[in-house]
């Protein structure tokens, strides 16, 4: 049977469960009075849907409010325990890997480093990482003591851009860590112990960073935002209205001095052999400084602002690093330039791990750069922060991709192998009920 739009009763139904449990998750408990307005369906139709969610164990009873004159009426909300995901992210030093329930309560989490002997000397050595991953994922559902089969997807931010074959799934071509057309679904699928039903969501990491400051962080309210994820390289995510999920962009590799210093993924100039931790490192050595000895980034990064800002008043700063961060800070604010000038949003966000460390010292002083740098107009209007979710972002936005498609489903889970997800989740997205 058809509706006239074209529409079969079995969609109206599950659009109509998928506007239910949007409006729960970010409003709940509500009572299915509330429901009918907030949804704009019928008091019947919300009736219905509540029933059959409550019946499939998605939606449960909460406790009860007073009404005016009247019974009162009974809260539901959304059963935590009802499904799980997996939020993976490959970042540069580690693989952290959360498992969450269907609100997003963290459940468990684990961290394999991306360090390597023998014959693997490459972190990012695609067998290596695949590893990583298989044993997190097994590690966190040991944890939580979480059956596979109750997961409704794992979702994986990764370095570089995302494309999707029928054959391979998501294929990651990821430039600056040497990945060249990896099948990296399809090897995580051979390598990881999870039912054929389980989908993976593959997506870049600065884009998952993106959602999730959107949804839960320091974008929330704002109808358009670029997110810059800056760790050991640089990426970004441009949200815009009606663009609710974003788009990565390859922030990063702007070119920001022509014939400038060579970036690790060939070219010369870019952003990221200027403001990436990696980069930023590398030049603080290069002038004479003295990161200490294999040590990771992150804990080199500690040091080298330890050395230029000094705790006790006594001790010198290192002029040389003092130097570098400060000329770090005006190549990063010219590049917040070309974000206001190219997509005029309202909030620039900073995060990923070496953002954070930096953005307390010197996001006002890259503020200062990109709004001389930047047209008046465009950068009068844009805020500039820091993001609020921490390190852990990315791997919270990338669970969130798992999530987004089980509501666009209405709460059903696939019953086999399910085709290769396609960027059908930016279009979910944009339906969202604002938080």
């Amino acid at each position: 049977m058809h509706a006239r739009t074209g529409r079969t009763v079995r969609d109206l139904r599950r659009e109509n469960r998928t506007a239910v449990l949007r409006r729960l998750y970010f409003d709940g408990p509500m009572s299915r009075l509330m429901l009918g307005p907030a949804t704009g369906l019928s008091s019947g139709s919300v009736s219905n849907v509540v029933a059959e969610l409550v019946a499939d164990g998605l939606v449960e009873e909460a406790g009860s409010v007073d009404s005016a004159g009247g019974r009162p009426r009974t809260l539901v909300r959304i059963t935590p325990a009802s499904g799980f995901m997996i939020g993976v992210d490959i970042g540069e030093t580690r693989v952290r890997i959360e498992l969450f329930d269907l609100t997003l309560t963290e459940l468990a989490r684990t961290e394999h480093p991306l360090a390597c002997s023998g014959p693997r000397t490459d972190r990012y050595d695609v067998d290596l990482v695949v590893d990583r991953v298989r044993e997190g994922i097994a590690e966190v559902l040991r944890l939580a003591d979480v059956p596979a089969d109750r997961l409704i997807g794992v979702g994986i931010g990764v370095p570089g851009i995302v494309a999707r074959t029928t054959e391979d799934g998501a294929v990651v071509h990821g430039q600056t860590v040497g990945w060249d057309a990896v099948p990296f679904e399809r090897l995580l699928r051979a390598a990881v112990d999870l039912p054929e039903t389980v989908p993976y969501w593959i997506d870049n990491g600065a884009k998952t960073l993106g959602q999730a400051e959107m949804w839960f962080g320091a974008g929330r309210g704002a109808r358009s935002a670029v997110v810059v994820l800056f760790g050991s390289g640089v990426g970004a995510c441009v949200v815009t209205d009606p663009m609710g999920a974003g788009r990565a962009i390859e922030w990063g590799h702007l070119t920001v001095r022509v014939r400038g210093r060579r970036c690790r993924c060939g070219a010369r100039g870019c952003l990221e052999a200027y403001a990436g931790a990696e980069a930023l490192l590398e030049r603080w050595r290069e002038a004479g400084g003295k990161p200490p000895a294999g040590a990771d980034e992150e804990t080199a990064l500690t040091a080298m602002l330890a050395a230029a800002y000094p705790a006790e008043a006594a001790t010198e700063p290192d002029a040389t690093a003092v130097a570098v961060l400060e000329e770090t800070a005006e190549y990063l604010g010219a590049g917040f330039a070309d974000l206001i000038n190219l997509f005029q949003p309202e909030r620039i966000l900073v995060g990923g791990w070496a953002g954070l460390q930096l953005g307390t010292r010197f996001l006002e002083t890259v503020s200062g750069y990109a709004r001389s740098y930047a047209l008046t107009y465009p950068a009068s209007r844009t805020g500039i922060g820091l993001g609020t979710l921490g390190p852990e972002a990315v791997t919270v936005g990338a669970a969130l991709l798992p999530l987004v498609d089980f509501f666009a489903q209405g709460g059903r889970r696939p019953e086999s192998k399910p085709a290769t997800p396609a960027p059908a989740w930016q279009s979910a997205l944009q339906d969202r009920v604002s938080p």
